[in-house]
């Protein structure tokens, strides 16, 4: 196989959701969006559809593959409509949208039975409205026969308590008058950060835990494990010739050098890592020592540890290497 092969365990993603729910004794909304973090956004919600009380995407062409793909419960998509065919899409597909300023309701033009979560901008200053403008835009709802089923908002430093602090008392107020008008709205502020800081409202957003991991400091807070091993293959191993290990010096005494078909193409970084010489090549790691062609090798197991390597999050790694590799699910 010349594809680097991605091993998604389904069986340790229904055990991680588990953890979660257990721990924050609330119903889960599962985040699969950029493809459930590059592990398969259908296949994840296929296997956990009947842990969790809905899901959540990044934008309406995600939420519509989960809908196409058979999955019945409520998608919300985190990421306003931004025209009216959006609006348009969202209501046929029965998707959820979400509601962040007046703007949206100029995209409506005539469309009824729409679904929403209204997004509160508590200080991330990413997307939600100023709660300044909240009552103006609980009104434009009603006015507009706009079902509003919930409202949210996202911790920027759940581990800082003053950030914190000042968050959750814009939230508290945000839901005191959302409810006061809607009644049956769901409120939920918490990514894994903020269930693992007891932030727990009606209903919680897990989203990296799901696959294993936990963020900036929640180091071990909660027995997770990673859910996708990556696989490469070896091409060649042959005798040293000359100088040279792939865009680097060889180191003086190495005999033998081997090649697996991965490179910076499949969404590692060139710098290094992955047990290289030097740097890896677009499309080609060379490492020291002999391997038996044809063989598969683990590669990556921990995309954190990775992650640290290279001065970045396990999110990113995962998105960048899960998006590129062929995959293959254990059930």
């Amino acid at each position: 196989m010349q594809n680097v092969l991605a091993v998604v365990d389904l069986r340790r993603v229904r055990k991680n959701a588990a953890l979660i729910k257990n721990y924050a004794q609330r119903p889960l909304i599962a985040v699969v969006k950029d493809d459930a973090y590059g592990h398969g956004a259908v296949q994840i919600a296929h296997a956990i559809s009947d842990m969790v009380w809905a899901f959540a995407v990044a934008t309406v062409e995600e939420g519509i593959e989960l809908r196409t793909a058979g999955i019945q419960n409520d998608i919300l998509v985190l990421t306003p409509p931004t025209t009216h065919d959006e609006a348009l899409r969202m209501l046929f597909h029965d998707l959820t949208a979400t509601l962040s300023s007046i703007r949206f309701f100029h995209l409506l033009k005539g469309l009824e039975g729409v679904r929403a979560h209204i997004a509160v901008n508590t200080g991330m200053n990413r997307y939600g409205v100023n709660p300044l403008q909240l009552t103006r835009l609980l009104n434009a709802a009603s006015a507009h026969k706009v079902r509003i089923e919930g409202v949210y908002s996202h911790l920027f430093a759940p581990a800082d308590e003053d950030a914190l602090d000042g968050q959750r008392a814009l939230f508290l107020s945000a839901c005191e008058k959302v409810k006061s008008r809607f009644p049956h709205a769901i409120c939920h502020l918490s990514a894994t950060g903020g269930i693992l800081k007891g932030e727990r409202f009606d209903a919680v957003r897990a989203g990296i835990s799901l696959y294993g991991y936990l963020p900036e400091g929640f180091r071990d807070a909660l027995p997770v494990r990673p859910v996708m091993k990556l696989y490469a293959t070896v091409v060649e191993t042959r005798r040293r010739v000359g100088e040279g290990a792939g865009y680097n010096f060889a180191p003086e005494n190495a005999a033998h050098f081997h090649t697996l078909r991965v490179g910076y193409g499949d969404g590692f970084f060139r710098e290094g890592g992955l047990g290289a010489v030097g740097a890896l090549c677009m499309d080609a790691c060379v490492r020291e020592g002999k391997e038996k062609a044809g063989r598969r090798v683990l590669i990556l197991k921990d995309a954190a540890a990775y992650a640290k390597e290279h001065r970045t999050t396990a999110y990113e790694v995962l998105v960048r290497i899960g998006a590129r590799a062929e995959k293959k699910y254990l059930i």
